[in-house]
């Protein structure tokens, strides 16, 4: 334990490198029970992973809260006369919190850095520099940015890993145990928050990170260096650099231990990745970004100059023993029939485009002619799937009919999985899923989630998508009529243990990754090993047999493809005008009125 001294009241703060998330969040938990609900007000850029995982989090701890997009000044401004909150909270912010509030709120703002540091590019520059350890701080907003005194804080130790992963991994569990510790104070009425000046720590001022600090060479750098700086620009905002010659941003790297050329040379391609030679190895460069483009997979973004590449094709879907770039991975452990196979797909943010899709139907397919009790799909290390690929969509030469071609190909995959009558799936969620990824999780026999992990097992935010992969039938046996239109209608997250509490999903595992993959293991081998398997597997078919009599899958399928139809082809553009957005990464013009609750017609202020 560490005791923090403030005024007349001593606090402990448990040490998150210490315990489990889901354990301290317990501890956390247990204190904050007898509290009294607020009101907090979220203002936040977007709402992206971390603002939802605190949203759920306060939520479920009977918190009133509403979000407001930092969009301008005066929408703040009016926001809080709104919503007249008793706490104001800054997840995630790209410029500072206007004088006219923060003078007259408490706002704390949750800063990606240690104790000190201050600065817009926090993560980047501990992942550059090669921090070992690294935290979170939760800070009350004053002139200065970064400056103001010190609510809480929480540090984990760094692991090789791009900014977009620690951020959703160890960034939003350290954030979620300071924000809860920070609120735990604030309600007790008697902290005093520490000047920056006198918390120590070993944080200091850095400027933003610009490109000049991010470049590679590829004639003198070696892989480590240029994997650290790609690593730190990943997700936004890349590294700029030339591909043929061509100016582009670069995203999503993968080290190669065998393949090897001279320095700076593009060797291969492999599907939507090309591999680069370093002084010492080679890197797969996976998407890029070229000017005045969006993020695309490298091979389709440089199509004309891959051409004559050679392709270094992989010779099946077994997991290669060397390190290197492979989307869909089959592993297999256990012996004859009680042996469990493992499918991975590290699709870059969770996206599967059509041909994705395909290769993982192919290879689900074939991994079902092994001599296997279960299979267990396991998606990403990050995310499972976040449903079709909508920058490809953008892309094509005709997004209406890429999308169609997207959504068929989801639900060959999905019918792949619900019509597997040899072994028993399991979807293994080790990372946040969204859209129609929830439902083709939902396909598998069996849902097990990592606690901690962010669900959004809805399509409306997408321009009123109407969705597929077989929701209609997968869901409301699941929740009821009622659940399935609440979840369908609400749009806003849900954690694993809510998905579990209310019956969507099947288990909700430990919170640390590795724990979670263990403790999968064990569950997916008594599952294989059960004296009662064949009875299990029995019942699948029989039921799959009696559903399809009453209702076949292709009836379910056709009845939301109408629907998509629709929304492809239709009058109506919001679906393809909220996909230019997403994809463009327009400023928000307002806050969605599913979050922002104090603009409801129905909200009354409180007295």
């Amino acid at each position: 334990m560490n005791s923090v001294e403030s005024g007349e009241s001593r606090v402990e703060s448990v040490n998150f490198r210490a315990y489990g998330a889901h354990e301290l969040l317990s501890t956390l938990d247990s204190r904050l029970s007898t509290q009294t609900p607020m009101r907090i007000l979220f203002l936040t850029h977007g709402y992206n992973s971390l603002t939802q995982r605190l949203h759920c989090e306060l939520a479920s701890r009977g918190h009133e809260v509403s979000i407001e997009y930092d969009i301008a000044d005066s929408v703040a401004e009016e926001a809080v006369a709104l919503f007249r909150p008793e706490l104001i909270l800054a997840p995630y912010l790209r410029r500072a919190i206007p004088e006219s509030i923060w003078k007259h709120h408490v706002c704390l703002v949750v800063h990606p850095g240690i104790v000190g540091d201050r600065g817009p590019s926090a993560l980047d520059w501990a992942i550059q520099e090669g921090e070992k350890d690294w935290g979170v701080t939760v800070l009350q907003a004053e002139g200065e940015m970064d400056a103001g005194p010190i609510w809480a804080s929480a540090e984990f130790p760094m692991r090789r890993a791009r900014k977009a992963s620690l951020y959703r991994f160890e960034v939003t569990e350290a954030a979620c145990r300071a924000v809860l510790e920070a609120v735990e104070k604030y309600t007790a009425g008697n902290f005093r928050p520490r000047p920056l000046a006198e918390a120590g720590g070993r944080g200091r001022l850095r400027p933003l990170m610009r490109q000049a600090d991010r470049t590679i060479n590829w004639q003198r750098d070696d892989t480590a260096t240029i994997l650290k700086r790609l690593d730190a620009g990943d997700g936004f905002p890349g590294v700029a650099d030339t591909l043929f010659g061509q100016p582009c941003h670069l995203f999503d790297a993968w080290p190669e231990d065998v393949l090897k050329g001279q320095a700076g040379e593009v060797l291969a391609r492999r599907e939507t990745a090309l591999l680069r030679a370093t002084v010492d190895g080679a890197l797969w460069i996976g998407h890029v970004k070229r000017p005045g483009g969006i993020k695309l997979p490298t091979s389709l973004a440089f199509a004309d100059e891959v051409k004559d590449l050679p392709e270094a094709a992989l010779s099946g879907w077994w997991a290669e023993d060397s390190a290197t770039w492979q989307d869909i991975r089959y592993e297999e452990a256990g012996v004859n029939e009680n042996a469990v196979g493992f499918l991975h797909f590290e699709f870059y943010n969770g996206a599967m485009g059509t041909r994705q899709c395909q290769r993982l139907r192919e290879a689900f397919l074939w991994a079902t002619t092994r001599p296997t009790r279960v299979i267990v799909l396991m998606g990403g290390a990050d995310l499972w799937s976040n449903g079709i690929h909508l920058n490809l969509i953008e892309h094509a030469a005709s997004p209406a009919d890429e999308s169609w071609a997207n959504i068929n190909a989801m639900d060959d995959l999905a019918e792949a999985i619900l019509r597997c009558d040899s072994q028993l799936t399991v979807a293994a969620l080790q990372g946040n899923t969204g859209a129609g990824g929830c439902f083709l999780a939902r396909a598998a026999d069996q849902v097990w989630a990592r606690n901690g992990i962010i669900l959004n097992p809805h399509y409306k935010n997408m321009g009123n998508l109407y969705g597929s992969e077989f929701w209609t039938y997968l869901l409301p046996p699941r929740v009821g009529e009622e659940g399935a239109r609440r979840i369908m209608q609400r749009r806003l997250p849900m954690t694993a243990g809510e998905s579990v509490a209310g019956g969507f999903y099947d288990a909700c595992l430990a919170a640390d990754p590795a724990a979670f993959r263990v403790d999968l293991a064990r569950r997916a081998f008594e599952l294989a090993t059960t004296t009662d398997f064949p009875i299990r597997l029995a019942e699948k078919k029989a039921k799959r047999t009696k559903d399809e009599s009453e209702k076949p899958l292709a009836a379910w399928r056709g009845e939301e493809l109408a629907q998509m139809t629709r929304n492809f082809y239709g009058f109506d553009p919001s679906y393809h005008v909220a996909r230019w957005h997403f994809v463009q990464k327009s400023l928000p013009s307002w806050t969605p009125r599913h979050l922002a609750r104090h603009r409801d017609l129905d909200w009354r202020q409180p007295p």
